[in-house]
């Protein structure tokens, strides 16, 4: 499927039999893409896999509902980022403190077979894991994926100029705790 037919999909939503046959393309379509994008919220393979799964199941059970008011690909964006940060929230209350937790991550991510990154990207990683959900998902968003304002907007429902703060501050987060630990 190519980005161009959105519009033919979105069609063949709107009935059962199109849904259970047009599905394992959008799957195939946006997979490696949303897999990225909740990777860099959650850190690890793992537990990318596992909301990725989410996200689809999520996804799948409220096609029904899609309207198309958003495009396609906004909509599961959405659904995988909140799904990212459920997870997030629910680690965190199974941990005796966030702190803690965040303190292993450049450990966690050094140990994790498909983290092909140095030290020093570890030490990023740790660094943005330190941030609150909001300013993480923002920076990864912008930094990482180079999405427009506009487009978070839309994905996380917050304004521009919230999202232009909340990425200024995370960058400037970022860069203290890097200075402090390197």
């Amino acid at each position: 499927m190519t980005p161009l037919d959105e519009a033919e999909v979105i069609r063949q939503l709107a009935s059962p039999e199109g849904r259970q046959k047009v599905f394992p393309t959008i799957v195939d379509q946006y997979s490696q893409a949303l897999y990225w994008k909740i990777r860099s919220i959650v850190l690890t393979h793992d537990d990318a896999d596992d909301v990725l799964q989410n996200t689809f199941l999520k996804a799948w059970k409220n096609l029904p509902t899609f309207q198309g008011k958003a495009k396609l690909s906004t909509w599961f964006y959405r659904i995988a980022i909140n799904e990212a940060l459920d997870f997030l929230r629910h680690q965190k209350t199974a941990t005796l403190s966030s702190a803690d937790a965040d303190l292993t991550v450049a450990n966690r991510l050094m140990a994790d077979d498909y983290f092909d990154g140095d030290k020093s990207q570890a030490l990023l990683q740790e660094a943005i894991a330190t941030l609150p959900n909001v300013q993480r998902t923002v920076f990864t968003l912008r930094y990482y994926d180079e999405m427009k304002y506009s487009e978070m907007s839309e994905i996380l429902g917050t304004s521009e100029g919230s999202l232009k703060a909340s990425y200024h501050i995370a960058v400037q987060k970022i860069t203290d705790y890097v200075k402090r630990n390197e």
